[in-house]
C-alpha cells in the first residue's frame, strides 16, 4: 500500500452475493473499486453475524488490491493473527471494543498489517487523538454499525473534519463507513475523508452476470466525491 490523498472506493461485500465472493471481488475490482471491505461481525459487539478469518482467506485470491478488514467484534486481540494469516491488508479494530486499544493497534501491526482505528457515532473524536501516532486509518461510522443499507448520520460530518485537523500531516487515511451514495460522498470528502466504503450503493443494480452497474455506480461516487475536492 503506497499512502495517498487521493479518493478510494471500497466496496462492502457485505452487500454482495454470498454464493459467489470470489467473482463479486473480481467484478468489483474489474469495475474500479479501489479497496475490497470485509465487514466482520459476531453477534455480541453488534447485533449481527457475518465472515471469519476462513472466509478472508478464501477470498483472498481473488482480490489483487488492498483487503480491508473492519472488525466489528469483542474481544478482538485473540483474533488479530488469524485475519493477517488470512491476507488482510488493513485490520481495523473498535476503539470501543475493549479496555486496551492501544495494545490492539500494536498487535496489528506486529502481524504485519496496517492498523485500523473504527470509531462509532457517539464516540467523541478527542477519544483518537492520543492514538494517532499508532493508526494508519481511522474509520469514522456514519451509522451505527451491525447492518447494512442504513441512512447516513449527518452529524458525523463535522467529526470527520475535526479529525483532519488533528491528522495534520500524518499519513493517516481517513475512512468513511456508512450510508456513503453519490449525495453523501461529496461531504465527506470535503471534510477530509479519502476512503469511502460502500455497499448497496456499490451492488445495486448489479451482478456477477451483470458487472457494469457496479462500474458505473462506483464511478458516480468517485465523481461526486472528487468534484467536493
Amino acid at each position: 500500500m503506497t499512502f495517498t490523498r487521493k479518493i478510494k472506493i471500497a466496496p462492502s461485500i457485505l452487500s454482495a452475493d454470498f454464493a459467489n465472493f470470489g467473482a463479486e471481488c473480481r467484478a468489483i475490482e474489474a469495475e474500479g473499486a479501489d479497496w475490497v471491505h470485509v465487514d466482520v461481525m459476531d453477534g455480541h459487539f453488534v447485533p449481527n453475524i457475518t465472515f471469519g478469518p476462513a472466509t478472508c482467506a478464501a477470498i483472498r485470491p481473488h482480490i489483487k488490491g488492498v483487503m480491508d478488514v473492519h472488525l466489528m467484534i469483542a474481544p478482538v486481540d485473540s483474533y488479530i493473527d488469524a485475519f493477517a494469516g488470512a491476507g488482510a491488508d488493513v485490520i481495523s479494530a473498535h476503539l470501543e471494543a475493549g479496555p486496551h486499544i492501544h495494545r490492539t493497534l500494536q498487535a496489528i501491526r506486529g502481524a504485519g498489517a496496517k492498523a485500523g482505528l473504527a470509531i462509532n457515532p457517539g464516540t467523541p473524536i478527542e477519544a483518537v487523538e492520543y492514538l494517532l501516532d499508532m493508526v494508519d486509518l481511522v474509520c469514522v461510522m456514519t451509522v451505527n454499525p451491525g447492518f447494512g443499507g442504513q441512512k447516513f448520520i449527518h452529524s458525523q460530518i463535522d467529526k470527520v473534519a475535526r479529525l483532519r485537523a488533528m491528522i495534520g500531516d500524518r499519513p493517516i487515511h481517513i475512512e468513511i463507513d456508512g450510508g456513503v451514495t453519490p449525495e453523501t460522498a461529496p461531504l465527506v470528502a470535503a471534510a477530509g475523508a479519502d476512503v469511502l466504503v460502500a455497499g448497496s450503493a456499490v451492488f445495486k443494480g448489479g451482478s456477477v452476470e451483470n458487472p457494469s452497474p457496479y462500474g458505473a455506480n462506483i464511478a458516480a461516487i468517485r465523481a461526486a466525491a472528487e468534484a467536493a475536492l
